[in-house]
């Protein structure tokens, strides 16, 4: 009987150390971007609705009509020089970040926590702007 137990016991253990998992990553497409902006880069902006703040426009090749239109952004803004991240939309020292994007361009909008007034950024901002690919 010690016999049989023994033997059922290694095979057994052979059955499950023989199995093995995969794991299959996807291949990483997205992509990581970043841009400083000084106070000279904001200008006064005033939309549609008449709502008044202080826009910034980020340039991304990468982020061509396509992207824009199936992919996703993600910003996040820095006053520590890239030590430390908030993502958009944040209010900041009363300032209320938020951001829109087509293809070619982020454009970044800085107006007071209530929405009343712009106010323009005086201290320098580093962004950083990831592009998250998406299968259409």
């Amino acid at each position: 009987m010690k016999k049989i137990i023994t033997i059922l016991g290694c095979v057994i253990l052979l059955a499950f150390s023989a199995c093995t998992k995969q794991y299959v990553s996807p291949a990483t497409t997205n992509q990581t971007l970043y841009a400083d902006l000084t106070s000279s880069n904001w200008t006064a902006y005033t939309d549609n609705n008449g709502s008044k703040s202080f826009t910034a426009s980020i340039n991304i090749a990468a982020l061509d009509p396509n992207f824009a239109s199936i992919g996703g952004v993600i910003v996040a803004i820095s006053y520590d020089g890239g030590t430390t991240y908030e993502q958009v939309p944040e209010t900041y020292a009363n300032v209320a970040y938020s951001f829109t994007y087509t293809g070619g361009n982020i454009s970044l909008y800085a107006q007071s926590a209530d929405g009343t007034t712009a106010v323009q950024p005086t201290l320098p901002i580093k962004v950083k702007i990831i592009l998250v690919d998406s299968n259409s």
